[in-house]
């Protein structure tokens, strides 16, 4: 009996023939909520939650008429939201998301019923599992919204310059969202690093970039937020209570927060297929506005995983065909690329170049006596040696002990100069010693020359240091 009534719930949901079932939602007198309880369900969601299909995992397998949703699965702010705002604030809502607990897609519609019993609304829940994404689904938000979202994501195609079309795209983002902060972050997992690919600041937002506070410890802060989310396909903390539930899954990050001033957000992870990416979030909005920027994002983080994954497999293809893997700097396909680039006058025509070859001594004494994994680290130190003199784009691994550094628009006093560091900054690694031989032309389009004649000047330099270490010497 509700309200002098007789709603019979279970004969609403036995009329559905999705897995649908009735939710009820306590209301404060503060306009929050308090418990959330699954009154009843149809057979088809009894057996979800008995007989969960795939990989789906509930907290428990028996359904108890009226227990708390929790009792079935970890707390979710997302799904409280929505039902919140179908029981208590009585609207129609659709919502399609892959969580990251499940690896299956949940097609979800949230109807408001009527009349309330007490502080007590309710709702129905009604959802459908799709093993794989279906991108209609998404169709749901306003044309406004995917019209606005398109138009950004859109400037994406063709572009030339990827890192300044996202700086473009993630302001247009943040002010859809009406919020302060806008930032894309990616994380690299196997050397543990992240990077900010782009952010937008209102005027009125964080003072401090995340650039700034992006450091070498942040990427274990990133990891953490994979629980803070709970499974979910999102984090939204709008309002005090919210970000109360913050505090206790993730005490560190939420002091981080508060220390940043950031009293509410919503935190997306962004992925390309099954592959993390980073997370893509926004910060300090209206309470009001949290269900627009969670559509924005989710839209947008469809749209945008896919884009920049194709990007980071191009850096990383170009990575492989440009780097060496042993030591990070270029190795000696791009080494003769940019050699080609100068000589045709593509580079730098008409100024100065200065060309170093600094061959290794000792390695092949070090890989006979100690093994290859010694060599190699002689290798690594040595390449720290040159990282202390010259940026890591003049550096060339030209073969397996000898590097080469190309510098443009210099002299042959800076030249002399730099290898007078290298020859001091060798004492600070064991056993690292150069042959050093170095030139400078006067047209970077002469690099061949330079390159020459430095070589030249090594190889005089390597058959002093072997006369003084016989015992080192190895045939070239």
């Amino acid at each position: 009996m509700i309200g002098g009534k007789t709603v019979d719930f279970q004969k609403v949901v036995d009329s559905m023939g999705a897995m649908t079932c009735v939710v009820s939602v306590e209301k404060l007198e503060d306009g929050g909520y308090g418990d959330l309880r699954i009154v009843t369900g149809n057979r088809a969601y009894i057996d979800s939650i008995e007989h969960p299909m795939g990989d789906v995992q509930m907290l428990t397998t028996r359904f108890t008429p009226n227990s708390l949703y929790t009792e079935y699965m970890t707390r979710d702010l997302n799904f409280e939201d929505y039902c919140y705002r179908a029981a208590v604030e009585k609207r129609c809502l659709h919502s399609y998301a892959h969580p990251d607990r499940f690896d299956v897609w949940f097609n979800m519609t949230f109807l408001p019923l009527v009349p309330d019993e007490g502080n007590l609304c309710f709702c129905t829940y009604t959802m459908e599992i799709n093993p794989v994404a279906d991108s209609t689904r998404l169709s749901n938000v306003s044309g406004e919204l995917a019209s606005a979202v398109l138009e950004t994501t859109i400037k994406l195609r063709g572009t030339t310059d990827f890192k300044a079309a996202m700086a473009d795209v993630i302001k247009d983002i943040r002010e859809i969202c009406l919020a302060k902060q806008c930032c894309i972050l990616l994380m690299e997992p196997v050397t543990r690093t992240c990077s900010v690919l782009c952010e937008d600041v209102a005027e009125d937002g964080p003072k401090k970039p995340m650039a700034e506070i992006v450091d070498d410890t942040f990427y274990d802060l990133a990891e953490s937020w994979e629980h803070t989310i709970y499974g979910s396909n999102c984090l939204i903390a709008k309002n005090p209570r919210d970000m109360e539930v913050v505090r206790e899954r993730n005490p560190g990050w939420y002091q981080s927060l508060v220390e940043n001033h950031v009293s509410s957000i919503v935190l997306f992870p962004l992925k390309s297929g099954n592959e993390r990416l980073g997370y893509i979030w926004a910060t300090g909005f209206d309470e009001k506005d949290a269900p627009k920027i969670k559509e924005t994002l989710e839209l947008t983080t469809f749209i945008l995983g896919a884009e920049i994954g194709n990007h980071l497999l191009l850096e990383r293809l170009q990575i492989l065909s440009s780097r060496d893997m042993l030591t990070g700097v270029q190795n000696r396909n791009e080494m003769n690329n940019n050699v080609d680039r100068m000589s045709d006058g593509r580079i730098s025509p008409g100024v100065p170049v200065g060309a170093l070859f600094a061959d290794l001594n000792g390695l092949k004494t070090v890989n006979d006596t100690q093994g290859h994994p010694a060599g190699d680290d002689l290798i690594r130190r040595a390449v720290r040696v040159l990282r202390r003199v010259f940026r890591d784009d003049q550096i060339f691994r030209a073969g397996g002990d000898e590097f080469t550094v190309i510098v443009p628009g210099t002299t042959a006093e800076e030249m002399e100069a730099k290898a007078r560091l290298i020859r001091e900054y060798e004492a600070s690694e064991n056993n690292v010693s150069f042959a050093i031989g170095c030139d400078v032309e006067d047209d970077c389009r002469n690099v061949r020359t330079a390159l020459q004649k430095a070589d030249e000047k090594m190889y005089e330099d390597k058959r002093r240091y072997y006369a003084l270490h016989p015992e080192l010497k190895r045939s070239r």
